[in-house]
């Protein structure tokens, strides 16, 4: 198979209208942590983006980075480190899940709009992207925001990139706001509840003024020992040890809660974040469930009763990691009847065989309607149809 790694976004540029003009198929990739990720590549060649490296913008005072889309995302996280910065969004590593290798680079936290634990606060990474250049499938580069955002045309295009999973572009360069690191960071935990109270519990501290940066919930035997309601609190110290106090006494009736600070705190939500309590056994397929947070032990309770299944919380509730056998399809018209029950929500299949992702919708099936505008988006970007073909839907 024919690999391209081109060096300069004029490189990319050319080498992508000359694809075009051949109807030459392409596989995006950056630092490859996700590309057992969706359904089975149809492609005949690969376009990485691992040649376009280095951070192009960095404004500490004015809390915004930019990079190329190459560059590892562990070197912008130290660059932000060293000034006492953090993404806001708390971008997953997929490698513990997928068994993957590789590093993650900075533009396909974008292509994938990689948010975690932090996202009930900090929104996603969608939220915090504030900019991009990328090549459509016609070779031409596109630039759109920057480090400020003006225009509505400009944010719904840079909004549209994220998430697409490098459908519509290859990304050259990507910018984000960042944020500062916190001074004080400690979880409150509240042992041994079942599902329902555990949702309960946290939506009571998530509809309080005392503000969570983390509110997860991992069932008796997931990730070891009992159940826990984990809920992260961060600023300044006085701050955290007040809303701490406050915490306790709103969650009283929930039982005797204790705090976990330091670094048992930052690999509890290194754990949540990643999904490694489900990481073993390895042949388990590992479905990513959204859903209303107060629906989430509803939608877990109708999947349990009809397959074996394992599963945690985040987002209050709202997300779902559930792991299942692989048999049959993975469970998906349980998961997907589960979640319409629940009046909404959507399902991905994150890990199975590619044998699994070819025969099952990797992503939650569009209405007809829905579909053909995200046929026609990706017509408008890519009219030869050579981005990822059919990464996210048959057909598109």
């Amino acid at each position: 198979m024919t690999s391209y790694a081109p060096a300069s976004e004029q490189e990319a540029a050319a080498i992508v209208a000359q694809a075009a003009g051949r109807s030459e198929p392409l596989r995006l990739i950056g630092g490859g942590t996700k590309a057992a990720f969706g359904r089975p590549p149809q492609d005949e060649a690969t376009l990485s983006a691992t040649g376009l490296t280095g951070i192009t913008l960095y404004e500490p005072a004015e809390m915004v980075v930019a990079a190329r889309a190459g560059t590892p995302l562990a070197e912008v996280e130290a660059l932000l480190a060293e000034r006492g910065q953090m993404l806001p969004f708390e971008p997953m590593d997929h490698r513990p899940l997928l068994g993957s290798t590789g590093e993650p680079t900075f533009g396909a936290v974008a292509a994938a709009n990689n948010s975690g634990p932090r996202r009930i606060n900090a929104g996603a990474a969608r939220d915090s992207l504030i900019g991009v250049r990328f090549v459509n499938g016609r070779g031409q580069p596109i630039k759109s925001g920057g480090r400020v955002m003006k225009n509505v045309t400009g944010l719904d295009l840079v909004k549209l990139m994220a998430g697409s999973w490098g459908t519509l572009g290859l990304l050259t360069e990507v910018t984000f706001k960042v944020l500062p690191v916190q001074e004080q960071v400690t979880t409150l935990v509240l042992p041994s509840l079942d599902d329902a109270t555990a949702v309960e519990a946290l939506a009571a501290a998530l509809g309080s003024p005392f503000e969570l940066t983390g509110a997860a919930h991992l069932p008796g035997g997931v990730g070891g020992g009992e159940a826990r309601t984990l809920m992260r609190v961060e600023g300044f110290s006085k701050s955290v040890d007040y809303r701490l106090g406050e915490l306790r006494r709103l969650l009283r009736r929930y039982g005797a809660a204790h705090t976990v600070a330091d670094e048992a705190s930052t690999a509890l939500w290194r754990a949540v974040r990643d999904a490694t309590p489900l990481a073993e056994p390895r042949e388990a397929a590992i479905w990513r469930i959204s859903t209303a947070p107060t629906r989430g032990p509803a939608v877990t309770a109708a999947i349990g009763a009809e397959r074996a299944a394992r599963w945690f919380y985040d987002w209050g509730g709202g997300l779902i990691w559930l792991a299942t056998d692989p048999a049959d399809d993975a469970g998906a018209a349980v998961i997907r009847a589960a979640v319409k029950a629940a009046g909404s929500g959507h399902a991905t299949l994150v890990r199975a065989s590619e044998t699994l992702r070819a025969a099952v919708p990797v992503f939650e099936p569009l209405p007809e309607p829905l579909m053909r505008i995200t046929a026609g988006i990706k017509a408008a970007h890519d009219p030869a149809g050579i981005f990822n073909p059919g990464r996210m839907y048959a057909g598109v």
